[in-house]
């Protein structure tokens, strides 16, 4: 089997990127998804993203975890795909697609690819953290000293325990720099590892951070390893809509894979 794939990053969350329009990419081989992101024996990257046909939209987004297994939504990816389908020239500026949760609309200007997300309907605040779902679940923590903290280990014993177990969470640890500037560092369920950016997840953390207090700004800057990003948001009612994720997408390089 030989087809041909593009490497994408949005602030260094990276995806291989597959035009399977034709359907021919095998989407119950979870070990090729698997072997394709390894970043050793792969092409490496922290997800696949296969762009296919929709029958109203532009097109479909599927998203697979570096794990192999399909997975809840990726904002970087949504953002990275956006970009993908301009080069393809299947869109021009502005797409409206499908992913796993629901309908997305994006607007690219130049090298920005602005995403809107699904509005969040509940926002859970607990004593030392906030969780919430904003296309894949979230857990977001405050903490002072982000450099020193072993994401891993610690993101990965809040991620498989209690309450989140075997379905898990994203954990994202957070440093408020300013009343509009947030650092965050995420631990990604599916990547089992800490990852450079996560959309999803500076998504949560700026509607987190405005539900506790730490902010009074609709506009926040999210400050993750791999570069800056913006979320931008409305509170209605006690529900967040029109929600945006806002950042670069490049892609990175373009190549032929023969198994």
């Amino acid at each position: 089997m030989e087809f041909t794939f593009y490497k994408y990053q949005g602030t260094g969350n990276d995806f291989v990127m597959i035009d399977n329009r034709q359907q021919q990419f095998d989407k119950n081989n979870t070990k090729l998804v698997a072997n394709l992101c390894d970043r050793r024996f792969g092409i490496g990257a922290d997800g696949l993203i296969l762009l296919e046909n929709h029958p109203e939209w532009d097109f479909k987004m599927v998203y697979y975890n570096a794990d192999g297994n399909e997975s809840s939504m990726c904002g970087n990816g949504g953002r990275c795909i956006t970009a993908f389908a301009k080069h393809l020239g299947i869109i021009q500026n502005k797409a409206s697609f499908e992913a796993i949760d629901g309908m997305h609309h994006a607007i690219i200007e130049s090298n920005i690819v602005k995403l809107q997300m699904q509005d969040v309907l509940s926002v859970e605040n607990h004593p030392n953290h906030v969780f919430l779902n904003t296309g894949s679940p979230h857990h977001v923590q405050l903490e002072t000293n982000l450099k020193e903290l072993p994401i891993k280990e610690v993101g990965s014993k809040i991620r498989y325990g209690q309450p989140y177990n075997e379905a898990g969470s994203n954990v994202n640890f957070v440093k408020k720099l300013s009343e509009a500037v947030f650092q965050v560092r995420t631990y990604e369920r599916g990547v089992e590892d800490e990852t450079l950016s996560c959309g999803t997840g500076v998504t949560a953390v700026a509607l987190a951070m405005f539900e506790i207090g730490q902010t009074k700004n609709n506009m926040v800057t999210l400050k993750t390893e791999g570069g800056d990003l913006q979320v931008s948001f409305e509170k209605d009612k006690g529900i967040y809509r029109n929600i945006w994720l806002i950042g670069p997408a490049v892609n990175v390089f373009k190549g032929t894979w023969t198994c």
